[in-house]
């Protein structure tokens, strides 16, 4: 069991920042990483359409033998999570609560920011998820639509990236805000300007970071991590061709992608 790969799924390739961060704390460990390219984003879907996409997909990834999952995707963490836990045999991790928790143990005004796409801060899914560990925290969550696009076109650092940051989190620092958390995968690639402009009193939840400390966490836990100084192997899958994939993905994971893949779920549901 420990030898079998840990399975991460998104919607594209923000999940990549959580894989990125998986490998950081886990160096060891093999990884098989599927972006439903043909079918993103999740976030302009229903919950029930997402659920099913991350069945299909979780279905992909439990045939190639994975010991546990990662859902590296806001929209269905919030709408799937449930879904996914009961119809598995093994662990399934979500990017929400790990992100959730980390702010409520780091808030120390009791006022805690949520940013992240228009269909996260809709579904409620990170102020749910902190008002469940603690009732008192104040949440205050922006939509930040535009960071997405600034993200993959590598606008992270210039004039248009500085000015999108101050339009929407100018009103999150006066309104008291003390942590934030960036509720989309994407957001970490703008992690050094959304600090410049709320300041550094604000403190920066990254979900990708506490994700993949709490996949350490589960494995170390059920005696599942392989043995340190092994090397791991990574794989890539998407549903549509893999060439927009690999460019925007070079730049999230911070080096090369290596062979990316594409198959068919649909074809996959015919595999035994």
């Amino acid at each position: 069991m420990p030898w079998k790969a840990i399975g991460i799924f998104d919607s594209g390739v923000g999940g990549l920042t959580v894989l990125k961060e998986i490998i950081k704390v886990l160096p060891q460990e093999d990884t098989i990483y599927l972006g439903d390219t043909a079918r993103v984003p999740y976030g302009t879907k229903s919950p029930e359409t997402v659920t099913r996409y991350s069945l299909e997909i979780a279905s992909f990834l439990v045939k190639r033998d994975i010991k546990l999952l990662v859902v590296a995707c806001n929209t269905a963490s919030a709408a799937s999570l449930e879904a996914l836990t009961e119809r598995l045999p093994i662990p399934v991790v979500g990017v929400i609560e790990p992100g959730a928790r980390r702010a409520v143990a780091t808030t120390r005004t009791g006022k805690v920011g949520v940013i992240g796409t228009e269909g996260t801060i809709r579904s409620s899914a990170y102020a749910k998820a902190i008002k469940r560990l603690n009732p008192e925290v104040e949440v205050i969550t922006r939509a930040c639509p535009l960071f997405v696009p600034l993200a993959e076109e590598g606008w992270t650092d210039n004039e248009v990236a500085h000015l999108t940051a101050r339009t929407y989190l100018a009103g999150l620092r006066e309104q008291g805000v003390d942590t934030i958390v960036l509720g989309c995968t994407h957001y970490p690639l703008l992690k050094r300007v959304i600090g410049e402009t709320v300041g550094e009193d604000v403190r920066l939840v990254d979900s990708a970071e506490e994700t993949a400390r709490t996949v350490a966490d589960i494995l170390r836990g059920r005696d599942l991590l392989r043995p340190d100084g092994e090397q791991g192997n990574h794989h890539f899958f998407v549903t549509d061709v893999p060439a927009g994939f690999i460019r925007v993905g070079n730049r999230f994971i911070g080096g090369r992608l290596g062979d990316v893949y594409q198959v068919s779920l649909d074809a996959e549901k015919e595999r035994p």
